[in-house]
């Protein structure tokens, strides 16, 4: 400041004190003057105030001190006095420019506390206490400096906190900043620049001068050879944690990526690193700015220092709080990731994100889009394009090398370590799911068209099909995208299955042939391939009985089929032993190809064999009944000729007659209403609940349950499931025994005609011999032997036959007996509808009463 200005701020004080002065005299003097003691006295106050180095601790807002001032004159009732001072206040704050003030605030709080400090006065100006706001600070760097008091400073500059100015003589404070620089020589061997320096240093894994890495205790810490006082040296090492810490997480960096291979690591892992590194770049940059400041000396108290960017232990403290807190979370997130890969390794990583500090979740969140970057493309390859890209193994959806038949239930399934913790296991079926229909409408359909539904799905989802529309934090995105894509690529699907391949045509055609719901086919091929089928099966053709197979098609309105359906319809002859016929090997197998053996698989085949067997078995007991009934009803009416038996061999015939028929009209009643049962009850209400899950089935999943359900409905109720063995095998050996009962039923009437033969030929030969043109009967015959003798032969036969019949019939009633109170016990299965029509008129009931 130039001579000039100086004499004229000096004057304009002297002004303003004289003014001051004038307007409040003291009443014990007179009227003040330039050259009285008063005066004097204020204005050496006034100047020791406005060359202070003292700053307020508050923020500078002019128009806060002017509210503030303001309310006090209003609360103390000076409401004019308010009034005014806010007029003059605007007209204050409103003069800019030239001539004008431009610190507005700093002179407005300075006569605010100079009226302060002028009402507590107690002893004059030279006692005036000083402002109660204003703390000792280095006007010029405007930042912290450390006030050091001697004990002298501290009985005369110190009064219960407040600092006191006063004339020192004796130059009592600078003497107590020397004892405390000479003090500080002598406690620390280093300085602390050196110190600063060196903990940067370690800081960056590097070892300082003095700051070393110390492996058994396991991390950087002074040399114990340095004299430094206690304090500092466990500063030192609280700071040099972070350099522990950056020496974990950079070599976890340098092994993941320099020393392991990448089939170990992973491209989830490498994004790991990769973020790491991001955010040791900002900390590069940090370590950088502190190196320079570092470089500037620190000040002393009693000094001003010449630049505001110096760097001591404490300040590094404060710079460091924020970077440590981000490298003990990546320390963290490095040992808990160091064994894990993919998905597993950004689940674990998300875990750690559920935290309620601002800075730390948004931290992890900018870590893990970064992280799971590379799972995202996977998730949106796979629901968009059906594209497994997993080099490393570390996507939650894996596949297995099988055939065409077992793509879809075996060929891809979900790894649960792989699954990370912020996909949910609904959504991550839904994920497999979409996938896996592209790569069966790809591979098993030869289609292209899931191509443009799965762009339709992405433009309705808001998504591009490019990478980085899909990031952590977006589920929400991920699941509209999800949904959008198995929605549509789902229908696409099912439009396949059913328009192209037809398969409800194949399951209707299933249930007609193998399930034998086409009645005039089933009764025409069992009527021709009978004959055959009764020989030994080791005689049998299989192509004799493919070519009667081909007969009974073209016989029946099966001819009016779909040619590619009737082409899948074969014959099976099934393993066979010893003593079995044909009845025991012959089957019906429809030829299911590719993709409609999805549904119809071995397994499912073989349970579809299995309901045939019984179907056939079942429709061969009617058939014998009915073959039965035609032996039976014509000799009904030609047992009339045996009028002129003898009255005991013709009661002994009507009476074995009767109970022939008696037994199989009880057969013919549980045959009938089984075979109904079994129709109608079991394979019509399975198939009309199948028919109506097929309308309302969103996906592949939803038509392989539904054929699931119907083919298990079947089972179950046809009493073919596990829990019905001891059913089936009772109702097995009833089926068997109404096969016994058709052979001696064909043995009775076979020998009634042979007796009724040779009745005719015994009276024809007694009327030639009579003419005297027979000779001599051949001996043992029944015509040598006479009508005493034939009648003799009928009443031991048809006694015999009795006797079995009577024996079948008692085993009949038993073993029906048997599975009837078996019928209510079967808790698993409702067969009321079968015991009612098997005993409807409580004849069984009251016959085991």
């Amino acid at each position: 400041m130039e001579k000039e200005d100086l004499q004229k701020v000096t004057d304009l004080v002297k002004d303003l004190v004289l003014r001051l002065l004038s307007q409040n005299p003291n009443p014990n003097t007179p009227t003040p003057s330039p050259q009285s003691s008063d005066f004097q006295n204020s204005l050496r106050y006034a100047v020791r105030i406005l060359s202070s180095r003292l700053t307020p601790s508050i923020a500078p807002d002019a128009a806060a001190i002017a509210e503030s001032i303001k309310r006090r004159l209003a609360t103390q009732g000076k409401s004019s006095q308010a009034l005014t001072f806010a007029h003059l206040y605007s007209q204050f704050a409103s003069k800019t420019g030239p001539g004008s003030v431009n610190n507005k605030w700093a002179l407005l709080y300075l006569l605010k506390i100079i009226s302060e400090d002028r009402k507590s006065a107690i002893n004059g100006p030279d006692s005036t206490v000083l402002l109660h706001n204003l703390v000792y600070s280095d006007a010029e760097q405007g930042s912290d400096s450390r006030v050091m008091r001697s004990r002298e400073s501290r009985e005369k500059g110190w009064n219960n906190g407040v600092l006191l100015l006063a004339k020192d003589p004796e130059n009592l404070r600078d003497m107590a900043f020397t004892e405390y620089v000479n003090l500080v020589k002598e406690e620390n061997e280093v300085s602390e620049e050196v110190l600063v320096r060196d903990v940067l240093y370690a800081c960056q894994g590097i070892d300082g001068k003095y700051v070393k890495f110390d492996a058994n205790v396991d991390g950087y810490a002074l040399l114990d050879s340095i004299k430094v006082p206690r304090a500092t040296r466990i500063m030192v090492r609280k700071l040099c944690e972070l350099g522990w810490l950056f020496r974990k997480v950079k070599g976890y960096i340098s092994a993941s990526m320099d020393g392991f291979p990448a089939e170990d690591v992973g491209t989830v892992g490498q994004a790991f690193c990769a973020a790491l590194q991001d955010e040791l770049s900002d900390y590069y940059k940090l370590l950088a700015v502190l190196e320079a400041q570092s470089m500037n000396p620190i000040p002393l108290v009693s000094e001003a220092a010449s630049s505001a960017n110096y760097l001591s232990l404490r300040r590094l403290s404060v710079w460091f709080a924020e970077p440590m807190v981000k490298m003990r979370l990546m320390a963290i997130l490095v040992d808990k990731c160091r064994v894990l890969r993919g998905g597993a390794m950004a689940g674990a990583i998300h875990l750690h994100a559920q935290h309620g500090d601002p800075l730390v979740h948004e931290f992890m969140r900018r870590l893990l889009r970064q992280v799971c970057s590379p799972l995202f493309e996977m998730v949106r390859r796979w629901v968009l394009e059906g594209e497994l890209e997993d080099i490393f193994a570390e996507f939650f959806v894996v596949s297995e090398p099988v055939k065409a038949e077992s793509l879809w239930r075996e060929g891809y399934q979900l790894h649960a370590g792989m699954l990370p913790s912020f996909i949910s296991q609904s959504l991550a079926q839904h994920i497999l799911r979409t996938g896996k229909s592209i790569n069966f409408l790809r591979v098993c359909c030869d289609d292209h068209g899931w191509a443009d539904a799965a762009t339709d799905a992405a433009a309705a989802a808001g998504t591009t099909t490019r990478r980085g529309s899909l990031g952590y934090g977006e589920t929400d995105a991920l699941e509209s995208l999800v949904a959008e894509a198995a929605k549509r690529i789902d229908r696409h699907l099912l439009d396949v299955m059913y328009n192209r391949y037809k398969f409800k045509e194949h399951c209707l055609a299933i249930k007609r042939y193998l399930l034998l719901g086409q009645g005039d086919f089933v009764l025409y091929l069992m009527d021709i391939v009978g004959p055959d089928l009764s020989e030994p099966a080791n005689t049998i053709s299989s192509f004799k009985i493919a070519g009667l197979l081909e007969t009974a098609i073209r016989s029946s309105n099966a001819q009016y089929d779909d040619p590619d359906i009737l082409d899948r319809l074969r014959v099976k002859m099934m393993p066979h032993g010893t003593g079995d016929r044909g009845w025991d090997v012959f089957s019906l197998e429809y030829d299911a190809r590719v993709p409609l053996d999805t549904v119809f698989t071995e397994s499912v085949m073989a349970r579809y064999l299995r309901i045939f067997n019984f179907l056939w078995k079942l429709r061969r007991v009617e058939h014998a009944l009915i073959g039965a009934w035609k032996t039976m009803k014509p000799n009904c009416i030609t047992s009339h000729s045996f009028t002129k038996l003898q009255q005991a061999v013709k009661l002994q015939l009507l009476s074995t007659l009767r109970r022939c028929q008696v037994l199989w009209n009880d057969m013919n009643h549980f045959v009938t209403n089984l075979q109904y049962y079994i129709m109608f009850e079991v394979l019509e209400v399975s198939w009309s609940n199948f028919s109506n899950e097929m309308e309302v089935a969103r996906d592949l999943d939803d038509l392989l349950a539904a054929h699931e359900k119907y083919l298990h409905s079947i089972v179950e109720k046809s009493l073919l499931g596990e829990r019905s063995r001891t059913l089936y095998k009772s109702l097995f050996v009833l089926f068997d025994l109404i096969l016994r009962f058709r052979s001696h039923a064909d043995r009775l009437y076979e020998g009634i005609y042979e007796f009724q033969a040779r009745t005719m030929e015994s009276q024809d030969k007694n009327k030639s011999r009579r003419n005297g043109s027979d000779k001599s009967s051949e001996p043992g015959s029944w015509i040598g032997e006479g009508r005493k003798a034939l009648t003799q032969r009928a009443g031991e036969f048809l006694g015999n036959m009795g006797q079995e019949l009577d024996a079948i019939d008692k085993e009949y009633k038993l073993l029906l007996d048997n599975f009837l109170s078996q019928l209510p016990v079967q808790q698993h299965i409702d067969l009321k509808l079968l015991l009612f029509r098997l005993d409807f008129t409580e004849f069984y009931s009251r016959l085991r009463q």
